[in-house]
Formats: C-alpha cells, structure tokens, sequence
C-alpha cells in the first residue's frame, strides 16, 4: 500500500467477496465516474478466533500485510480495536458505543492528533427496522462520521446482491487506513 497515493484518495469502494466460511473484502479507488479503480487493499477476516481480527494485505495473494486491526477484549459488547500498520505500530483506535448503539449505531474513531471522531447511523428509522426484522439486513445504511461538528468521513452501504461500500473522505487530515479499517470494520462487525 503506497502511504502517499492512499493518503490522497478522497472515495474510496469496498466491497465484499462472497466465501461460505471467511469475510474477504476489496477496497478500491474510486474513479471519477464513481466505478472501481486500482485495487488499494485485501482485507480477510481471521477465523474462528477468540478475539476479533481482521488483516489487510496490499492483494489478494496476502503475502504482504499492510495494516490490521484486533479486538483487545474477548467477546465483548463494547470492544476496543486497535489498528496498527504492518510493522505492528499503532495508527488509531475504534470502538462501539454499546449504549448508543441500543437504538442506532454508534462508532468512536480515535485518530493520534485529531481526537475523537464520532460516526453513527443517518437513519434512525433503517437503524431500528435492521434491528427488529432479520430478513432486512440486506438494507442500505449510512454511516456519517464527524469532528468537532464537522464532516470527517462517511460510509454509505448500497443496493445490491454483495455488499458494497462508498467512502467519502471529506477531512483530508483522516488517515485512510484507519477510514479503511472502519468501512471494513462497519461491515465485519456490524451484527455484533
């Protein structure tokens, strides 16, 4: 993963593969024309593990990690993650705000010299359906994440067979791996 192309990415796509037993997930480029550009990152969710963890490689080959990130609880509601690069250098943190997460889900991103970055459902009404009816999963929603009032990022879910991520990066300070960590991370652990 090039750091300094990655960093100027302003919308990114993620999208899921479809496997029985494992999460795998693409993140690209978006292009101007809003399809998939340059593969950036593959990102596999580890199986059967007592603790949360999902790698991110620079392919789908996974011969070379480029950041991850792991629960450090196990089995618990209100999880912190850590997300590291591929040295194992911490990049950041996120976690679920399980209170606030009752009615609409909430995330709180915590990015080293930004401070604490809050993202939570747009719709409380697809927020409350997804919980009380399992057959809506499928749903799109919308992720809005702020900073100190403002836009930092947002994550939009849309129509189709596989899950399918947008990503608008509107904070240019937001570390796109960390953005990337939690648009898979939205996905991976949303059930939860």
């Amino acid at each position: 993963m090039d750091l300094q192309r990655i960093q100027a990415e302003t919308r990114l796509i993620v999208r899921q593969r479809v496997r029985l037993m494992v999460n795998q997930y693409e993140v690209h480029a978006a292009q101007p024309d809003g399809s998939e550009g340059p593969l950036l990152a593959f990102a596999q969710q580890k199986r059967m593990a007592l603790k949360e963890q999902v790698t991110l490689y620079a392919d789908d080959t996974k011969q070379q990690p480029v950041l991850g990130f792991k629960a450090r609880q196990v089995l618990d509601l209100g999880a912190t993650y850590d997300v590291t690069d591929a040295n194992g250098t911490p990049i950041g943190l996120f976690r679920k705000d399980f209170a606030k997460s009752l009615l609409r889900s909430t995330w709180i991103l915590e990015q080293p010299g930004l401070g604490a970055v809050t993202g939570q459902e747009r719709s409380m009404l697809v927020a409350i359906l997804r919980r009380f009816v399992d057959s809506l999963s499928w749903l799109p929603y919308h992720f809005d994440f702020v900073l100190d009032g403002r836009p930092a990022f947002s994550v939009v879910k849309k129509w189709g067979l596989r899950d399918r991520y947008v990503v608008d990066v509107h904070d240019p300070r937001m570390d796109r791996r960390l953005v990337i960590a939690m648009a898979v991370a939205l996905d991976a652990l949303q059930a939860r």
